[in-house]
């Protein structure tokens, strides 16, 4: 057993041990400067030192944490094939030329991309979706009678059902392929007309680029109507000699 008198002295022997810890640390310090500092630093700025800080970054927290991502170098992934250029413009020019050598308008011809909301709980495009499409392209080649037949003030009158347009009476849809996300569809439209010169049939197709095929087609029955008051109508010759010229090869010109 110690006495009290030998603790006394064992804790005054460990004073100068203590002391003489701290001289080191003031020493080692006291080393870094001038020379080892300038040192130091030039390892930093060495693109071959392990110690190397390229300009605009930043050095790790502590001696032990990992490098952050920025400083790891990844290979950039290729793009997909769908969003090159030169792939979207050969599938939307094939698309064309399929279309136009149908008979389809070639100044109507509407471009439906596809996003993630039209799909439906079996993972495709949904059904009712289709209706939309078709109603922008029937639109459109509206817009294209309407120029040639009497310039845009034509056009702004027939789409404000002012004068003489046309209603819808009737559509149908048949569904050949599902349609998924991503793609883009073209629809277009070509005239059938009847003896009866009050209403024809707009036929429509939907090609599909990535499928490159005719996903759906439409029929829609449109009606001559007179606005102004308020029934079906004759649209006049030159409506019709338009129509006829548009029905035989599928070109709207004025």
């Amino acid at each position: 057993m110690f006495s009290s008198k030998g603790f006394g002295t064992l804790a005054r022997s460990r004073v100068p041990l203590r002391s003489k810890r701290q001289c080191s640390v003031q020493r080692q310090t006291a080393a870094l400067s001038g020379s080892s500092i300038k040192s130091l630093q030039d390892a930093f700025r060495d693109p071959s030192s392990p110690f190397h800080i390229a300009p605009g970054d930043t050095g790790p927290e502590s001696p032990d944490a990992p490098p952050s991502l920025s400083q790891v170098p990844h290979p950039a992934p290729p793009p997909p094939q769908s969003s090159h250029p030169t792939a979207i413009g050969s599938l939307a020019a094939n698309a064309r030329a399929k279309l136009i050598s149908m008979g389809y308008d070639e100044g109507s011809l509407w471009e439906q991309s596809i996003v993630w909301g039209h799909h439906d709980a079996f993972r495709h495009v949904n059904n009712v979706h289709y209706l939309r499409f078709v109603e922008s392209g029937r639109i459109a080649w509206v817009m294209a009678f309407g120029k040639a037949l009497g310039g845009e003030e034509r056009v702004k009158a027939m789409l404000a059902g002012q004068g003489v347009s046309v209603i819808l009476k009737s559509m149908n849809i048949n569904f050949r392929r599902p349609v998924t996300f991503p793609d883009t569809l073209l629809v277009g439209h070509k005239p059938i007309i009847s003896s009866s010169r009050t209403h024809f049939t707009l036929n429509a197709v939907l090609y599909s680029y990535s499928q490159q095929a005719i996903v759906a087609d439409s029929d829609s029955v449109l009606v001559w109507y007179d606005y102004d008051n308020l029934k079906k109508c004759d649209p006049g010759d030159d409506a019709w000699r338009l129509l006829k010229v548009a029905s035989q090869d599928g070109q709207v010109k004025g």
